[in-house]
C-alpha cells in the first residue's frame, strides 16, 4: 500500500488531522513524522500540514522554509514524489521557493475561520486528477496570513489554480486561493481539504469539497498520473 508522510514542525498542528483523512478517505497508510527525522526514501507522497511552525516568527513558514527538511523535500521531488502544502504548509512552500508567490496578512489584518468557495482552474497533477475544471467546491480557512501576493497574473495563469469563486476574504491577488507547480507535482492550498472531507464536519448546505483532494492522490498513487 502507498505510504504517505505527513511533516510535523514545532508548532504543526494538524498533521493527525491530514493523517487521520489519508486512512480513512484515500485509504493509503499514513504517519506523523517529525521534520528532522524524514528522509526522502521510503514515502510515495509528502503533505505539510497546517499550524503555526516555529510560532510564524518573522513571517509564516519562514523559519521551517530554511530547515534541513526542506533538502529531503527537493530530493523528494526530484524523484517524482508528490507534494501538498495546506495552509502553514502552503506558507513553507512559496517561502523555500518551491512554489511561485508569497502570502501576506490578511488585507483585514483579522485572523480569518470560515468556509468559503472555491473554483478549481487548469487542474492536472496527482493532487487533481479527479477534478474537471472550473470544478466549484466548499473548503473551510482558517488563518491570519493567507493573503497570496504574486506580481503578474502571467506568472501563474497558466499553472494550476485554486481561486475563491464569489467572495475573497483576504484580498489575495487575482482571487488564489492554491497555486501549483506546472506539472502538479505540487499544490499549495490556502483552504483546508481535511476538514471539507467528511460529512461529519460539513455542514449539510456544503460540499464535501475536499474530498476529491484526497481521492485523487489515492488514484494516482494506484494508477499513476
Amino acid at each position: 500500500m502507498p505510504k504517505v508522510a505527513v511533516i510535523k514542525f514545532p508548532g504543526t498542528n494538524a498533521d493527525l488531522d491530514v493523517v487521520w483523512v489519508l486512512r480513512k478517505v484515500s485509504r493509503l497508510e499514513a504517519y506523523s513524522i517529525w521534520h528532522s527525522e524524514f528522509r526522502a526514501d521510503g514515502w510515495d507522497a509528502v503533505v505539510i500540514p497546517g499550524g503555526f511552525s516555529y510560532g510564524d516568527w518573522l513571517r509564516a513558514g519562514a523559519i521551517a522554509a530554511k530547515s534541513e527538511v526542506v533538502k529531503e523535500l527537493v530530493n523528494a521531488l526530484d524523484n517524482g514524489i508528490p507534494l501538498l502544502g495546506i495552509c502553514n504548509g502552503f506558507q513553507i512552500l512559496t517561502e523555500a521557493e518551491v512554489l511561485p508567490g508569497v502570502l501576506l496578512p490578511n488585507e483585514s489584518c483579522r485572523f480569518i475561520c470560515r468556509w468559503v468557495r472555491v473554483r478549481f482552474v487548469n487542474p492536472r497533477g496527482p493532487w487533481l486528477k479527479l477534478v474537471s475544471n472550473d470544478f466549484v467546491a466548499d473548503m473551510p480557512i482558517a488563518h491570519g496570513e493567507g493573503r497570496y501576493y504574486v506580481g503578474f497574473y502571467e506568472e501563474v495563469s497558466k499553472l494550476p489554480l485554486i481561486t475563491y469563486y464569489g467572495y475573497n476574504p483576504n484580498g489575495s491577488s487575482y482571487d488564489i486561493a492554491g497555486v501549483g507547480t506546472s506539472d502538479g507535482l505540487v499544490l499549495g492550498l490556502m483552504p483546508h481539504p481535511e476538514r471539507a472531507s467528511e460529512p461529519e464536519l460539513t455542514p449539510r448546505t456544503l460540499s464535501q469539497g475536499g474530498r476529491v483532494v484526497w481521492l485523487s492522490i489515492s488514484n494516482a498513487l494506484r494508477e499513476g498520473w
